[in-house]
């Protein structure tokens, strides 16, 4: 697999892997955790973690900008790993909350967010910058050899970006497990059970003080013990549920600690861009320097083009952390399988389904038959919609409300099926979108604005994340196959203008 690739790209992988299985162990969790611990609203707790998964890629302008101004990449992003740390610490720190602790408590978790957003911010952008500079340097390296070396050097790095992304997801399949796992088993510690609705039913005896036929019979259900005072049961009960999360961020700290120690001992084999700017400046002539310009301004333009694209897709795929996962609440038979374990799905698909995919595309390189980046783009974009026709039509056929009136009435739950099938589609969609569009923007990026640019493209992907509350809005609001078919339109749309722009972006970038 890392046949012909720089010698870097493991350990840079490795290092990526141990924090994303840190970061994941908190994603696949987050808004069903803030509903569950503040009683906050699904609408609430969707657009605080629109507004941090948002500042995650926001804040990597930030810290592309420091990485870039500083010239000290390594640094920046092991002084992110670090941060990150922090903030999951002040996560881990297992307080209930109650109506006198509220006002307090829940800026303090926005503000350990905000925190984690802000090293992700230092770290992400900075280690893809390092990995498109490994394959800057093996293309420099080719073009002394030859045309032919150079176009198969070329070729390496969409494969190369893939090989990086199938790590990023190897600590995403076991991440949602582990958060449920610890849940259950300290519920059952102290004699109780897990149960989904338990803890918004709580939260509503508290504010209401009014013991619904519901909350009885699930109480007794979920505990092992006779339930004497339902007050009681309810306070324990909630303190108990969030207690088991809260010590799964005891994982994430470990795991950016593990991250760390791979990167310390292995940074030696990074590149370091700014040597490689300062080795090879040279003076140029006055029609050079304006011919550089143009060429700049125009990668510059081919860049901004695709991140366009870019925020349309991530506003769609992200559902995966609200609406979706709130469908496979509530619209999925979960008896057996906690919500947030469903996530797990699309990392366990990359790892599987990203070496088929990269042997097509060598297949097809073989034969002369190259597929540029940008119409793997607009190629992605066509799958995703076609994950949402599914969804859209499956709901539509089934007869599903809101899902407000859902919770109220009651509905026929589907088979795990549905989102086996739904997550497919979405993981290919993202195999020929994600890990190639890092790849394109370390194609266009100058030399002195390789974090930046890396940056920039966190950046698209933030503008998709504030869009994200608008998925569960449509989703409690209206008949759910309507919030499917939005989706189903942004990606049509999205994939109509990349493919206008295809040989536009082909001629610019030699692509």
């Amino acid at each position: 697999m890392f046949k012909g690739h720089p010698k870097g790209l493991l350990a840079a992988a490795l290092s990526n892997m141990g924090e994303r299985f840190g970061y994941y162990i908190m994603n696949a969790v987050l808004v069903l955790f803030l509903c569950s611990k503040f009683g906050l609203g699904e609408e609430t707790s969707s657009i605080i973690y629109s507004c941090f998964y948002a500042g995650i890629y926001i804040l990597a302008l930030v810290g592309g900008y420091i990485a870039d101004k500083t010239q000290n990449y390594k640094g920046t992003i092991m002084a992110g790993l670090m941060v990150m740390a922090m903030g999951y610490v002040l996560l881990s720190i297992p307080i209930l909350a109650t109506s006198t602790n509220i006002n307090w408590l829940l800026p303090l978790t926005c503000f350990a967010l905000f925190i984690i957003a802000f090293g992700n911010g230092l770290f992400k952008g900075n280690l893809q910058a390092i990995v498109g500079q490994m394959y800057d340097n093996l293309e420099a390296e080719a073009a002394k050899e030859g045309e032919e070396a150079l176009k198969a050097a070329k070729d390496k790095r969409d494969s190369g970006f893939q090989i990086f992304y199938v790590f990023i997801n190897v600590g995403g399949v076991i991440a949602p497990f582990v958060a449920p796992l610890l849940r259950e088993w300290w519920l059952k510690a102290h004699d109780m059970l897990y149960n989904a609705q338990l803890p918004a039913l709580c939260h509503q005896y508290q504010e209401t003080g009014e013991v619904t036929e519901n909350l009885t019979k699930l109480a007794a259900e979920s505990s092992l013990q006779p339930v004497g005072d339902i007050a009681t049961f309810c306070g324990d009960y909630l303190q108990i549920f969030n207690e088991g999360i809260h010590y799964s961020f005891i994982a994430s700290v470990a795991a950016m600690l593990i991250s760390l120690t791979i990167f310390i001992s292995t940074r030696k084999r990074f590149p370091t861009p700014a040597k490689k700017v300062a080795n090879t400046n040279v003076d140029y002539t006055p029609e050079e320097r304006i011919a550089a310009a143009t060429e700049i301004k125009q990668r510059m333009y081919a860049l901004f083009a695709v991140l366009a694209i870019a925020i349309f897709f991530w506003f769609a795929f992200h559902q995966n952390g609200t609406s979706l996962s709130m469908f496979a609440r509530d619209f999925v038979k979960s008896d057996s399988v906690a919500p947030e374990v469903w996530q797990a799905l699309n990392p366990f698909y990359v790892i599987i389904l990203t070496p088929v995919i990269m042997w097509v595309f060598g297949a097809l390189g073989r034969r002369g038959k190259y597929i540029s980046t940008p119409r793997k783009i607009a190629i992605g974009m066509a799958i995703a919609g076609t994950a949402y026709v599914f969804l859209a039509a499956y709901s539509y056929f089934m007869g599903y409300p809101s899902a407000t009136e859902a919770r109220a009435e009651g509905v026929v739950l589907s088979g795990p099926w549905v989102l086996l099938v739904l997550y497919f589609f979405l993981t290919v969609a993202e195999l020929f979108i994600s890990p190639l569009g890092l790849s394109f923007v370390s194609k266009v990026a100058p030399k002195h604005m390789l974090g930046l640019c890396q940056g920039l493209w966190l950046g698209a992907t933030a503008v998709g994340n504030l869009l994200l509350w608008i998925g569960p809005l449509i989703y409690n609001a209206a008949p759910i196959w309507i919030c499917w078919t939005v989706f189903l339109a942004v990606c049509l749309i999205s994939m109509g203008i990349m493919l206008g722009m295809v040989k536009w972006l082909e001629r610019v970038t030699n692509a």
